[in-house]
């Protein structure tokens, strides 16, 4: 089974993410009360080690790649919006910022030691094929996180519908690039569950895998190792 991005094309996810830019890195704080940032932090910590060579693929605004490189890695940082590239410069001028789609990326196989996907990979036109160029690049052993949002369990899902289906597409609407916020828990309710994706990293040549969840049950970290 395969797991697209669903219906919007890759020019039209590009320019989406190039909209709400101005406005991301605030969102982000409003929509996890500002948990992000200690989950990115979870992330880096589960798989970088000081000298690492580090992709944070998806990089978006750099956050994600700048923990990595506070962890001592040698990091790189890949994103195909132009203008969420223009804000990570400004976070960090020792990441290696480079504008490229996670479906082909432009290094070598087994460039690198670790990889990140920070609230991204769920944004790609073919999970599969993300995951097999993310395996590509890191060396045999090499190690992969996923942080995303998943499907709440238990008491958090009613509340989860309630912030992702009504108030989230509402503070959209006030703001750049509204049409994001619209489409944010429709991408997320397309992505596979954290079982379901533990299953699919396996199949995609990673082992070791496991995942934690965080916030509640509305994100989940994944970590896996490179056959």
């Amino acid at each position: 089974m395969t797991h697209e991005s669903g219906t919007l094309q890759p020019d039209a996810v590009r320019g989406m993410f190039d909209r709400i830019a101005p406005v991301y890195d605030l969102m982000n704080r409003v929509m996890t009360a500002g948990l992000d940032r200690s989950w990115r932090r979870l992330t880096v910590e589960a798989i970088v080690q000081p000298g690492d060579r580090v992709l944070d693929a998806c990089c978006g605004t750099g956050d994600l790649a700048v923990a990595a490189e506070r962890e001592g890695g040698i990091v790189t940082g890949l994103d195909f919006s132009t203008a969420m590239l223009e804000r990570a410069r400004r976070k960090s001028d020792t990441v290696d910022w480079v504008e490229g789609d996670l479906l082909a990326l432009p290094f070598e196989d087994g460039s690198f030691d670790a990889a990140t996907v920070g609230f991204g990979v769920r944004n790609v036109g073919s999970l599969e094929a993300g995951l097999r160029e993310l395996r590509r690049v890191l060396r045999p052993g090499g190690r992969l996180a996923i942080l995303e949002i998943t499907r709440p369990r238990g008491f958090l899902r009613p509340f989860f519908s309630l912030w992702f289906d009504r108030v989230v597409p509402l503070l959209g609407k006030v703001l750049p690039g509204g049409k994001a916020y619209t489409y944010l828990p429709a991408s997320v309710r397309r992505f596979p569950g954290a079982e379901d994706l533990v299953t699919l990293l396996r199949e995609e040549g990673f082992e070791q895998v496991r995942f934690r969840l965080l916030g509640g049950s509305i994100v989940a970290l994944h970590v896996g190792v490179r056959t």
